[in-house]
């Protein structure tokens, strides 16, 4: 019971995270646009890097990439959230019904790391070479996020 509880709440908190993010980004949305166009423009990137034709300067593609971003996070905190709510009603059924109760929250915790690992590391860190820049880089805050959800998810994962 308590190794069910434990991974329960690990995945609400996830979801509570996930709700914090998503909050700050409608909340505070044009300082966190700011940080996806500046990303997208590529303009705090190396002078004269040959990568430079990847860079977005359309208005609406931005906010395509940013509103999709949101969007993401906000199925992944659904999903985690109901998959919590499915674990937390199954505490006390059998360990089939209890590991068949955390199909949602698994989804949602892979939903979150390819989030991480796709939206940020790959197509943030690598394509619009946000690892060049000294202000606008989120990889090490991307990266932390993709290891405590992958502990999670692995928790999760694990069978009685």
């Amino acid at each position: 019971m308590t190794v069910r509880l434990a991974k329960t709440l690990l995945v609400a908190a996830v979801a509570f995270y996930m709700t914090l993010v998503v909050i700050n980004n409608l909340v505070d949305y044009g300082s966190n646009y700011l940080f996806v166009h500046h990303v997208l423009e590529m303009d705090t990137t190396f002078p004269g890097n040959h990568g430079m034709g990847r860079a977005l300067h359309v208005h609406w593609e931005e906010l395509l990439f940013y509103d999709g971003i949101i969007m993401w996070e906000t199925v992944t905190l659904v999903l985690c959230w109901a998959g919590a709510w499915r674990m937390a009603r199954a505490l006390r059924r059998s360990p089939e019904e209890f590991n068949e109760a955390k199909n949602t929250a698994v989804v949602g915790l892979a939903l979150n790391l390819l989030l991480w690992l796709v939206a940020f590391l790959s197509v943030g860190g690598e394509w619009f070479l946000m690892w060049q820049s000294k202000t606008w880089d989120g990889r090490e805050a991307a990266g932390r996020m993709f290891a405590v959800v992958g502990v999670v998810f692995l928790a999760v994962l694990l069978r009685e």
